[in-house]
């Protein structure tokens, strides 16, 4: 089974090793990778991967402001997604963690029945006070998040998508594939959410800005969850915050962003069982004495970033918020202080 997974990034280095070893050991066969304006040296260590044949990395095609769906709209054309039997579009910071056989992508499908779409829930890992960047897995260091079931103060939460090669896509987005029209209803493609089930009708049709990315979490993971995480260390989230978003121009990451996406009250240990395998899978791609050199240089320039940022008043007065920013985010505590 070929499956291929397209994502955008920036400044990203430190953490793609991990990102592709994790991915190889679930299925993923190919990588497509598309980088915006690098300055830690990303796009240097992906065509170091690309010279070995782990990856295929291109620059961003994108014109306008909205980096991700102009890469998606490319992506759609080249032959590492035409070819593939299967396509998975996420990023960097998002981990698919499956609950099922040996937690690959291939007995997810199984699991849900072969549909041809599979949506996965996110479940958002907390900061939960770490501070330092530290060059070791993602996955190992945060262990907590929100009640899966609820997210702030909302029941629904977004997803992503893998897609089989034979559905009727009109076009890609971020979070799920758009369906052509005027498609019979016998002809409709089976298409589940990560626990097997129907996804909802409203869903399936992007009847409205609410269901276009999201729909209800509770019972949507029994078999994979999509672990997304967004904050990292307080370092990484600084370098984040100056960095700005790689899917679209203009956007910040406020206080907001951080408190929604802090909340520790759950913990979540379940991915940890890849951990074995991601440090073979990461220790065979660092076997290469290039690629672990400009791993090494990425995780340097990640760390003299944040040691410059640190010299910016306001950046150090950002660090000192959200180190002591409440551990919900701002609809949460609106709502306590209705109910108190």
């Amino acid at each position: 089974m070929r499956i291929t997974a397209v994502t955008c990034v920036k400044n990203e280095g430190p953490f793609l090793i991990e990102w592709i070893a994790f991915n190889r050991q679930i299925g993923v066969t190919d990588f497509l990778f598309y980088s915006n304006d690098c300055s830690d040296g990303t796009d240097a260590l992906l065509d170091a991967l690309a010279e070995q044949g782990h990856v295929q990395h291109l620059p961003n095609p994108a014109e306008g402001r909205n980096y991700q769906m102009e890469a998606l709209k490319h992506a759609a054309r080249r032959p590492v997604v035409t070819e593939a039997d299967w396509i998975w579009i996420a990023d960097v910071d998002e981990f698919l963690n499956i609950h099922v056989g040996d937690g690959t992508i291939p007995e997810l499908i199984a699991a849900c029945g072969t549909p041809s779409a599979i949506s996965v829930t996110f479940q958002f890992f907390a900061n939960d006070g770490i501070e330092a960047y530290e060059d070791r897995p993602v996955i190992e260091q945060f262990t907590r998040s929100h009640n899966p079931d609820i997210w702030c103060d909302e029941l629904a939460q977004e997803v992503k998508t893998l897609t089989r090669a034979d559905f009727p896509v009109q076009y890609f987005g971020a979070h799920r594939p758009f369906m052509k029209g005027g498609i019979k209803k016998a002809e409709r493609p089976a298409w589940t959410d990560g626990s097997g089930r129907d996804v909802p009708w409203k869903f399936r049709v992007a009847a409205n800005k609410n269901r276009k990315r999201k729909f209800p979490a509770k019972g949507a993971r029994a078999f994979a969850t999509l672990n997304h995480y967004a904050l990292r260390s307080l370092d990484s989230y600084l370098v984040k915050n100056d960095r700005g978003d790689v899917n679209r121009e203009n956007r910040a990451f406020d206080d907001s962003y951080w408190r929604d996406r802090n909340d520790p009250a759950w913990e979540d240990t379940s991915i940890h069982r890849y951990l074995p395998r991601l440090r073979d899978e990461m220790d065979r791609l660092m076997s290469d004495p290039e690629i672990a050199r400009l791993h090494h240089a990425a995780v340097a320039a990640h760390r003299a970033r944040r040691d410059a940022l640190l010299e910016d008043p306001d950046f150090a007065a950002l660090r000192d918020r959200l180190r002591d920013a409440p551990r919900i985010g701002p609809a949460e505590q609106a709502l306590l202080e209705i109910i108190a």
